[in-house]
């Protein structure tokens, strides 16, 4: 589990948001007040809700366009209910709460590390959940 989650407040725009994952070289944002998460904001979000919509990214508030039925684990889970969560609701990325309060973040190549598969396999995982990089 990622300790050091990237949050962002919802006042920020897509345009920060974008240039906040490119510098940290990541694919979301946890969208917090304060303590408690109020969404998600994953590269999905901005394709469909931005750029295929033709919206000015410095105009539109994360708000408007992140995820706010945002699927989370606690950390006293197994790992293989992580991942059954995350596959039955189709997503990559799971923020880790503590009654309302985020302290972590399970990833898809986090489970292919701790599932101890093969390096080949770990550098696949991590390639397909990073092609926005290449």
């Amino acid at each position: 589990m990622i300790e050091e989650v990237v949050t962002l407040k919802t006042g920020a725009s897509a345009h920060d948001a974008v240039k906040l994952m490119n510098k940290k070289g990541i694919g979301c944002l946890v969208i917090v007040d304060n303590i408690e998460i109020l969404g998600i904001l994953t590269e999905r979000d901005l394709l469909e809700r931005v750029l295929e919509k033709c919206r000015d990214p410095r105009e539109t508030s994360i708000s408007d366009i992140m995820t706010r039925q945002v699927i989370t684990g606690n950390p006293d889970m197994q790992l293989i209910e992580a991942a059954r969560l995350m596959f039955e609701n189709k997503v990559k990325k799971l923020p880790i709460v503590r009654g309302r309060r985020l302290v972590g973040l399970i990833t898809v190549t986090d489970i292919a590390r701790a599932a101890s598969v093969d390096e080949k396999t770990i550098e696949l995982v991590e390639t397909l959940s990073n092609m926005h990089l290449v």
